[in-house]
C-alpha cells in the first residue's frame, strides 16, 4: 500500500544504518526521499550533502529538496553518532562533540525544515533515538544523556507546534507515524524493543 504517495520526506543521516532503512522504507511507500548526509549516495533518493553541525548546509539543503520535489512533508531526524565510556571517561569536548550532533543537531534539522512544513497540509517530524533514553546502559553514560535530552525535546516541540498541526513523535519505526493515517498521533514516545523497556524476563 502506497500510503505515502505525493509525500515528500527528508532524512537527515539517511546514507546508512537506521537512516538509509527508514529511506527505503518510505520510499518503498510511496515517497520522494531527500537523503541528507555527510555521505547522501548509500540512501536510496536524492542525495544532499549536509551536516547536522552546520545550519548553513541544512537550509541548502532543504532548499534544493523543496525545489526539485516542491515541498516537504516529512522529517526523519536519524542523524547521530555513539560514545562509550562512563560519565567519568568523556572530556567535555567529547561531550560537546556527542550533543551537538545528537541533540542541536535534531533541532537545527527541525529548524531549518519547519518553514517548509508549515505549508505541507501533512507535516510530521519523527524523532529517532534509542532504548538508551530511558533505560541505563553500561558504559554508555554521554549517549544515554543524548537519547534523554532528545525524548524531552520531542516533547518539548509538539507541544509548541501542535497548535499549527505539525505532529512530532519520538520512536524507531516510522511508516505508519509518518503517514496521514496516523494525525491523531503527537507528542508521544513509543517503544518498539522486543519488550525491554516494560518486561524484566529471567535469562534462559
Amino acid at each position: 500500500m502506497n500510503d505515502l504517495d505525493g509525500l515528500v520526506a527528508a532524512i537527515t543521516g539517511g546514507g546508512s544504518g537506521i537512516g538509509a532503512a527508514c529511506a527505503r522504507r518510505l520510499a518503498a511507500a510511496g515517497a520522494k526521499v531527500g537523503i541528507l548526509d555527510l555521505d547522501p549516495a548509500g540512501g536510496p533518493g536524492l542525495p544532499l550533502k549536509a551536516d547536522v553541525r552546520e545550519e548553513s548546509s541544512l537550509e541548502a539543503a532543504f532548499a534544493q529538496l523543496n525545489e526539485i520535489h516542491g515541498g516537504i512533508d516529512i522529517l526523519v531526524n536519524s542523524a547521530g553518532i555513539s560514545s562509550v565510556g562512563t560519565v567519568e571517561a568523556n572530556d567535555d569536548t567529547e561531550w560537546a562533540r556527542v550533543l551537538d550532533v545528537n541533540v542541536t543537531g535534531v533541532a537545527r534539522a527541525s529548524r531549518a525544515a519547519l518553514p517548509y512544513l508549515r505549508r505541507s497540509r501533512t507535516p510530521v517530524i519523527v524523532n529517532l533515538s534509542s532504548i538508551a533514553a530511558t533505560a541505563g546502559l553500561v558504559q554508555r553514560a554521554l549517549y544515554c544523556a543524548s537519547k534523554g535530552a532528545v525524548h524531552a525535546l520531542t516533547l518539548a516541540m509538539a507541544a509548541d507546534l501542535v497548535t499549527e498541526g505539525i505532529r512530532v513523535v519520538y520512536k524507531r519505526q516510522v511508516q505508519y507515524l509518518v503517514s496521514p493515517a496516523s494525525g491523531a498521533t503527537t507528542g508521544m514516545s513509543l517503544a518498539v524493543d522486543g519488550g525491554m523497556s516494560g518486561l524484566r524476563l529471567p535469562a534462559r
